[in-house]
């Protein structure tokens, strides 16, 4: 098949792309500087900027994969911050819908990124795909931005919204920051640890993305993590476990906040998700336990 995606060079979309290309699919990824990626451009992959002709690249593609959108973490969420975060995930997808619907040949399928912030801190509550969003500011950008991918659908795309957990693997995400302070025996939960983390290992995830080209049954928003969420408590002490490590260290939520302001929010509140959608349509996870997916990312 052929293959748009944006923001195929990161965590999550180098990943992706090595997945799709050894299933032998071509790949055409937008990204904001194409030349630092010239040494990695092949007959089955291209890399093409924001302004090349979008509406001819479009017209090729049989499936669009977005997954554009400014950094969440590693600083505070001031209002400049706020609107490169909102601005990077709409304008890119309402530039995508509008080259879609100037193309005569559209793709079949567009999965436009979301993410489990959508539901809000929500305490023990189960959240199924048909819990409302929530009010804050993050779930405000995960709405509009499915609202802008949703305007697909009027053209005769079908449009599928996964909404992303917290994603573990080495290099990046949340074990980014976990890691390092068990290696030198000082780590632990962060908060009050009674929040739940609704996480997906990596490889699920990039299971989970291509998951919807072939399954036409699937449309619209979609929770993608594994089937049993887990406190941070219960993270820490099996992160703990897995590395031979104490944990009892803990990072408590006002030292989070007086760092990172609102910006602490993802990782303080809690979202207990299920990937009901997911598990009806006969998806089958690889990692559906903590212990498993971070032995196999630790070892």
């Amino acid at each position: 098949m052929n293959i748009l995606i944006t923001g195929g060079t990161g965590f999550i979309g180098k990943e992706l792309r090595e997945t799709l290309l050894k299933a032998g699919n071509n790949l055409v990824i937008i990204t904001r500087n194409p030349k630092k990626y010239e040494d990695e451009s092949a007959s089955n992959q291209r890399f093409v900027s924001w302004d090349d002709d979008l509406v001819s690249e479009m017209e090729n593609a049989d499936a669009v994969i977005n997954l554009a959108g400014e950094n969440l973490f590693g600083q505070r969420w001031n209002e400049q911050v706020k609107e490169s975060i909102y601005n990077s995930r709409i304008d890119s997808t309402r530039s995508l819908v509008e080259s879609m619907r100037s193309a005569e040949k559209k793709p079949s399928v567009f999965i436009s990124a979301s993410a489990s912030g959508i539901y809000g801190d929500q305490g023990d509550t189960v959240l199924s795909e048909e819990f409302e969003a929530a009010n804050d500011f993050l779930a405000s950008v995960c709405k509009d931005w499915e609202e802008e991918s949703q305007k697909a659908g009027e053209i005769g795309v079908r449009v599928v919204n996964p909404r992303i957990g917290i994603v573990l693997e080495e290099g990046g995400g949340a074990l980014e920051k976990m890691i390092p302070p068990f290696k030198f025996f000082v780590g632990g939960p962060i908060g009050d640890g009674k929040q739940y983390m609704s996480w997906i290992h990596r490889s699920d995830l990039v299971k989970a993305l291509v998951f919807p080209i072939e399954n036409e049954k699937l449309e619209g928003a979609y929770n993608v993590c594994s089937p049993n969420p887990a406190t941070m408590n219960e993270v820490a002490e099996t992160l703990g476990d897995v590395m031979n490590r104490p944990s009892f260290f803990r990072v408590p939520k006002f030292a989070l906040d007086i760092v990172l302001g609102e910006a602490a929010q993802p990782i303080t509140g809690s979202i207990r998700m299920q990937p009901k959608k997911l598990q009806v349509t006969g998806f089958e996870f690889r990692f559906e336990e903590l212990e498993e997916a971070l032995a196999d990312i630790i070892y």
